[in-house]
């Protein structure tokens, strides 16, 4: 299994970061996980509040952890909120039902990590961490 490396996810995290500043966004909290869950970069702009790094980590492990995107879980948490309520007890990291965690996959659609973007709307977070993705050559889950 090809996990996302330390050179790609800095370069997720760059693309990610620049295109929030282009969008004029909140400052952004940025986590890379590999395949297994664990962190591999993060980096957190200036002046973000106290939860972001739990929170960007959370986006993306739980998305990890269900095999879809945090927006997806969100989705599920609208038909299942017992179920989702109760993931984050069973999660080691969390698992937060909003936007921002897309999990990226090889060219055989094996996950090779996830990325997980917290500090502005969840909608904005998400296009950030697509951004990131596409900066590194990387393709995120369909």
């Amino acid at each position: 299994m090809t996990n996302i490396t330390l050179a790609q996810a800095n370069i997720i995290i760059e693309a990610a970061l620049a295109k929030g500043h282009e969008l004029n966004l909140r400052p952004l909290g940025v986590a890379v996980l590999d395949s297994g869950g664990k962190l591999i970069a993060f980096q957190l702009e200036d002046n973000t509040s106290t939860l972001r790094p739990q929170i960007a980590i959370g986006k993306a492990s739980g998305a990890l952890a269900l095999g879809i995107s945090s927006r997806k879980i969100e989705e599920l948490s609208q038909i299942r909120p017992g179920f989702v309520s109760s993931l984050d007890r069973a999660s080691r990291d969390g698992v937060i039902a909003a936007a921002g965690g897309v999990i990226v996959v090889g060219e055989d659609g094996t996950p090779m990590g996830a990325v997980g973007i917290t500090g502005d709307t969840s909608d904005a977070d998400e296009a950030c961490a697509l951004a990131g993705i596409a900066a590194a050559g990387l393709k995120p889950q369909g």
